[in-house]
């Protein structure tokens, strides 16, 4: 089944508007205003470190999502189709109905320490993120990155949340012993779309002061400028701001990725952009009417322009880290492009 790997904590719920893999397992509302509307499935998991599919074309091998859904609620994300694996739907579901895999740091202490397990690189936040406001309540994060530090395992984290810092001292523990590193995912600063698109996320300043405060302590930590939205953030005076503010957080490097829509995530971006841009549907359609992606000489033109700025706003100056000063040691960061995953 697609949720083998997500055990029940418990028995019973017979309740058929309840989604099968969550029957029997710890469902929880907390009546507080950034959870109002929110619904928590705690399940146990059977493992935590997953292997990404050779197919993937990501700059990593191995993952560990505690969460799936996401209350950062960003209407673009790509990973919204993975509910639907779980019987929810890619919208509303994605957004409100999050499940907690409450045993995680359990689990990842176990993985890490098995035989079988060879130290590879470990990305988190690549396929929701790890630091969303759910993190706050159910703290899996602390334990994760315990056992990364005692295993003295290279990791690294991509995150929009600004609850990163909470970690920090664990993060500067675990770059003592091993190569750790960071990403924000600042796309834009512009805050009247921010507001529009990203309703869950901290404001777009607010992450490059992560940024910023993770350099300064030592935590090698770029950007993922991601997504860059056709006609709605991609003005040469748009991707200059946003650039320049990056530049001001002393990121280590910019990553720049074009907006892809993939299925779940296309329906959703769509449905929202007729409500609140109806003229800008017909020039969607036609940049992305044969798949995900936008046309390629689109996205290198916004490549090259973002480059140009992170040389003129001098990004990359070779500042010295105590780790890697990429999100994946070892290797660079990906050029934008069909091949690029959008870690959002």
């Amino acid at each position: 089944m697609r949720w083998d790997n997500l055990r029940l904590t418990d028995a019973g719920q017979d309740d058929p508007a309840v989604p099968l893999f969550a029957r029997g397992a710890v469902t929880r509302t907390f009546d507080t205003p950034e959870f109002a509307g929110t619904t928590f499935y705690e399940i146990q998991a059977r493992s935590i470190i997953n292997r990404v599919p050779g197919a993937s074309r990501v700059p990593f091998e191995y993952t560990i999502n505690p969460y799936r859904g996401c209350g950062h609620r960003c209407i673009y994300c790509f990973a919204r189709k993975t509910h639907e694996y779980l019987d929810l739907d890619a919208g509303a579901d994605f957004d409100s109905k999050i499940v907690v895999k409450v045993n995680a740091a359990e689990l990842a202490r176990r993985e890490l320490a098995a035989p079988r397990w060879r130290g590879a690189h470990v990305a988190m936040g690549t396929n929701v993120d790890c630091y969303q406001r759910a993190e706050g309540r159910y703290r899996l994060m602390r334990g994760i990155l315990e056992a990364l530090r005692d295993a003295a395992n290279p990791f690294s984290v991509l995150t929009k949340g600004t609850l990163i810092l909470r970690d920090l001292d664990l993060l500067t523990e675990a770059a003592e012993v091993t190569d750790v590193s960071a990403a924000l995912s600042v796309g834009f600063v512009d805050p009247d779309v921010w507001r529009a698109v990203e309703p869950g996320t901290p404001n777009p300043l607010r992450r490059l002061e992560v940024c910023a405060t993770l350099n300064e302590h030592g935590i090698g930590c770029g950007v993922l400028m991601a997504p860059i939205l056709p006609y709605l953030t991609d003005s040469p005076a748009q991707l200059e701001r946003t650039v320049k503010e990056i530049a001001r957080a002393g990121a280590t490097h910019v990553s720049p990725i074009v907006l892809h829509l993939r299925p779940g995530a296309r329906e959703w971006w769509l449905a929202w952009l007729s409500r609140a841009h109806p003229r800008l549907v017909p020039r969607y359609l036609e940049l992305y009417g044969r798949g995900a992606y936008a046309p390629a000489a689109y996205q290198s033109r916004v490549t090259e322009q973002v480059k140009e700025l992170a040389r003129r706003h001098g990004i990359g100056g070779g500042r010295n880290r105590r780790s890697a000063p990429r999100p994946t040691p070892g290797r660079p960061p990906a050029a934008a492009g069909p091949q690029q995953l959008t870690l959002m």
